[in-house]
């Protein structure tokens, strides 16, 4: 594979088809590793522009203050025609060679990449920004369709017990990983540049690895990452308290998964614009903003105010991966 098909899917600027090229190519088991250790090359390339992600208008009149000054310093020098020839050459060298031309050649080199900068620099942060989001919302249409097979087979989509130490939110990634419905290292779970994914390790265990690590001081951590960047549903619990599965209803209103909230338990620091990607039971995703994310109901605890299962069938609460229903 080429690098700069890398770069395209990176960027968003790959077709569906292409795209589609790339990840499975990432998938494979042959030459997946050496592909993703490209891509976490390209992306570590791309990260000092994380320093300056907001917008800077270029200020009123810089370009035509810019050319009056580079013409102002640039005027025709008049030459004299009746100087001897070693004269002249001294005359010239002197003027070529001197501080002042110098300083003035720099001046106008300065003056050029600060106006390139301030023109440029927003549409490339933009574009970026851009890439990343389209990359976020492919990855929940992945998790989507291993969401919706699973559901295929057992009728409900994957749940954590009740109750006990492996009752957490983030079980449904290790759930799809064990049944090779998810690639356990290939991104899927992860939104593009956040701390998981700058780690370049990151890895969704088994059910056989979390249950052996259950009473171990790893446990704790792996409970706490299993699920990647997203939140998953923890369903609801019926009148008598037993812990109830999401059934495939096809609700367009219903949550799935969608970015994990933050320890305020009211947003997701997903994504520094402030955008929050929510995948529904029908398959279709959402991106929203701060002001909408809890516009039909609160996104991340019941109706009791608390992360925990719902309580009742269309009380969706989406819970971190260590939260437990």
């Amino acid at each position: 594979m080429r690098e700069q098909e890398l770069v395209g899917f990176l960027m968003g600027g790959l077709e569906e088809s292409e795209s589609r090229q790339v990840e499975a190519a990432l998938a494979d088991p042959v030459q997946g590793p050496a592909l993703r250790r490209d891509l976490d090359v390209i992306k570590r390339a791309l990260r000092p522009l994380e320093f300056d992600r907001a917008v800077t208008a270029a200020p009123p009149g810089l370009a035509s203050r810019t050319l009056a000054f580079v013409a102002a310093q640039t005027s025709p020098v008049p030459v004299p025609t009746a100087r001897p020839a070693a004269s002249r050459r001294v005359d010239e060298a002197a003027w070529q060679g001197s501080s002042a031309r110098q300083w003035l050649d720099r001046a106008i080199i300065a003056a050029s990449a600060l106006a390139a900068c301030v023109l440029v620099a927003p549409l490339l942060l933009e574009s970026i920004a851009d890439s990343r989001a389209r990359r976020a919302q492919r990855n929940l249409q992945n998790i989507a369709g291993s969401l919706q097979g699973y559901a295929e087979s057992h009728r409900v989509y994957p749940a954590p017990p009740g109750e006990g130490p492996l009752s957490r939110a983030g079980l449904y990634a290790p759930t799809l990983v064990s049944e090779h419905r998810l690639v356990a290292d290939d991104g899927t779970v992860l939104v593009p540049d956040s701390k998981l994914a700058k780690q370049g390790n990151f890895r969704v265990p088994t059910l056989e690895e979390l249950r052996a690590a259950v009473g171990t001081p790893q446990f704790d951590e792996m409970v706490r990452s299993m699920g990647g960047d997203y939140g998953y549903t923890l369903g609801h619990r019926d009148a008598s308290g037993v812990l109830q599965p999401n059934r495939d209803q096809r609700r367009a209103h219903h949550p799935l998964v969608a970015d994990a909230p933050d320890e305020s338990g009211e947003k997701s620091d997903n994504h520094p614009e402030g955008a929050h990607f929510i995948l529904f039971e029908d398959g279709h995703v959402e991106r929203r903003g701060h002001d909408t994310l809890h516009r039909d109901d609160h996104l991340y605890r019941n109706h009791d105010g608390e992360i925990r299962a719902g309580k009742d069938a269309e009380d969706a609460v989406i819970g971190d991966s260590h939260h437990q229903p």
